[in-house]
């Protein structure tokens, strides 16, 4: 669910009185998209702890259960694997355990052919980036010193009777919102999206309803280099079109470190620091 909520990006635009050699909204919103994708690329060369933790709530908005899962990514012959750390503030579950091992192996045994099929997969799944210009209006509507940084503030809004080409492309005409572009290296600082348009999603025919609300938040990790910092997701969904419920998750990445070729994946379990 989280791939697909860290889609949402909104964008913005023109604002009246720009001065003289400031881009617009268009072009703000193509550089950035060229940087969002080479941090795509670069995030796959630092490793990094992420913590999901997802809160369901009941009709009247009492919580009904809280999941906590935290767990480190770590370099393994080329590739970034996430390793559980814990559950619930506990050890990894048998079911858990049993998932990164299967992970492992599969990637020390895959063959060139498998990596090069998963790295097809893994470049169309991220198509929907080349589509933002095309999917939405963009316009300038400020600037906000955002962590110490200059920011544009793009507002973007649906362009409508678009048709999408990729994937998840097809969400964009449901989402709107804001997007915080970093003046000097043009990357994301901030997303703040709302849905305005039911969706469906996953195997489970999960509909997404008007009014859940995602926030994306990156940091800058290295000259040029964002990464994700925080998701927060509110969302107001149905399963099977029949059952109605709220959830609200947060992840959030920390401890981002340059991989290392020398780094041994820990088999045993160790409590949060």
């Amino acid at each position: 669910m989280r791939t697909l909520f860290t889609l949402f990006v909104a964008s913005s635009a023109l604002l009246l009185g720009q001065s003289v050699g400031q881009p617009n909204a268009d072009q703000i919103v193509e550089r950035s998209i060229a940087v969002a994708d080479r941090n795509w690329t670069a995030r796959q060369h630092y490793t990094y702890v992420e913590r999901d933790e997802e809160k369901r709530f009941d009709s009247e908005g009492r919580t009904r259960s809280i999941d906590v899962r935290v767990s480190r990514a770590v370099f393994l012959d080329g590739n970034i694997i996430d390793q559980t750390v814990s559950h619930n503030g506990g050890p990894p579950t048998p079911e858990q355990r049993k998932k990164d091992q299967e992970l492992l192996r599969k990637r020390r045994s895959e063959t060139s052919q498998e990596r090069t099929a998963r790295l097809r997969e893994e470049k169309e799944n991220r198509a929907f980036i080349s589509e933002v210009v095309s999917a939405f209006n963009f316009r300038l509507v400020g600037e906000q010193v955002v962590d110490g940084r200059q920011a544009y503030i793009l507002q973007a809004t649906p362009k409508p009777g678009y048709r999408a080409h990729s994937k998840y492309g097809k969400v964009f005409s449901k989402v709107q919102g804001k997007l915080w572009v970093d003046k000097q290296d043009f990357g994301w600082i901030k997303v703040d999206a709302n849905v305005v348009a039911p969706f469906s999603m996953g195997l489970f025919l999960a509909r997404v309803n008007p009014g859940t609300h995602i926030l994306f938040e990156q940091t800058r990790v290295g000259e040029g280099i964002w990464l994700p910092r925080r998701i927060e997701i509110k969302a107001d969904a149905k399963i099977l079109f029949l059952k109605n419920y709220q959830m609200q998750e947060v992840i959030t990445y920390s401890d981002y470190r340059p991989a290392q070729p020398s780094q041994v994946v820990a088999e045993r379990w160790e409590p949060p620091r």
